[in-house]
């Protein structure tokens, strides 16, 4: 492995950790969520499937996120 190669997938790994404790605090889990170790120069993120209410609850989640001061409750 080379270094580019090392640092993407430490990069990777971090990403996951930081999605993974948002998700965490709104409610989520992503059972599948990883880094994608098959391609480390192109430092995917694995957010794998989920069950049909959790991508839901994601759907609503990013919505009030994106929807501005206006849309707070």
């Amino acid at each position: 492995m080379t270094t580019a190669q090392k640092a993407s997938t430490t990069e990777a790994a971090e990403a996951v950790e930081v999605l993974r404790g948002a998700l965490t605090a709104a409610g989520i889990i992503l059972p599948s969520l990883g880094a994608d170790t098959a391609s480390p120069a192109l430092n995917l993120i694995n957010l794998g499937r989920v069950r049909t209410d959790v991508a839901l609850k994601l759907a609503d989640v990013l919505r009030r996120g994106t929807a501005g001061p206006e849309g707070c409750a």
